[in-house]
């Protein structure tokens, strides 16, 4: 369970400030370097799309890093959203664990 009050970076803040913005890249590049439409880096970007596993594996081929640096990216952020908003978290502590039946 995370446990930090602080909200992780997001993909779109990871994508932008460690990676174009550094190497000079805009996101039409990125999105003629992916093959893929440039509203999909933008959604990307904005946080208004999650990462796929296809899209993991283009960001890393391209970037040169592990698919799995994306998807743990995303990973951090939707479970940190889902404990610090209020009414999924309340749904969630509705749950509760299966005791085994001896």
């Amino acid at each position: 369970m995370l446990k930090t009050k602080r909200k992780p970076v997001s993909v779109g803040e990871m994508l932008v400030e460690e990676f174009l913005e550094p190497l000079g890249l805009t996101q039409g590049a990125l999105a003629e370097a992916m093959g893929v439409p440039r509203k999909l880096v933008n959604e990307l970007c904005n946080d208004r799309r999650a990462v796929t596993a296809d899209t993991a594996l283009m960001l890393a081929r391209v970037f040169g890093n592990s698919p799995e640096f994306w998807l743990n990216t995303q990973r951090r952020t939707e479970l940190w959203e889902a404990l610090h908003t209020p009414e999924r978290r309340e749904r969630i502590e509705r749950a509760r664990e299966l005791r085994s039946v001896a």
